[in-house]
């Protein structure tokens, strides 16, 4: 699936069931530019990165696509990321130019 911003275009996998959710990038590493999490209504979410093996970006997005907040070069196993109210997480290799209150195309 893409995604445009204003500058950039990621090309990303989309997570839609918890199975998908649940697995995320556990034990495997992105083929293209990440992950797109998409939710039923906005709710807040917490992850984790145990058997995660790279460093990612986390994008948090709301209903209206834009993005709410950004955590960067994420550690692999970390155990614990506080929740976030969102209806679209995005874990991405790099968030490149993305900023806080961008509206993003999906």
């Amino acid at each position: 699936m893409l995604i445009k911003s204003k500058k950039d275009t990621f090309n990303l996998d989309l997570c839609k069931t918890p199975f998908k959710q649940f697995l995320g990038l556990m034990f495997r590493f992105p083929k293209n530019d990440g992950l797109l999490f998409e939710f039923k209504k906005e709710e807040p979410v917490s992850l984790h990165m145990l058997f995660v093996f790279i460093k990612i970006d986390i994008v948090y997005l709301d209903k209206d696509k834009k993005t709410i907040k950004i955590l960067k070069r994420v550690k692999p196993f970390t155990p614990y990321i506080k929740a976030t109210k969102c209806k679209y997480i995005l874990e991405l290799k790099d968030s490149k130019n993305l900023y806080i209150g961008e509206k993003l195309n999906f």
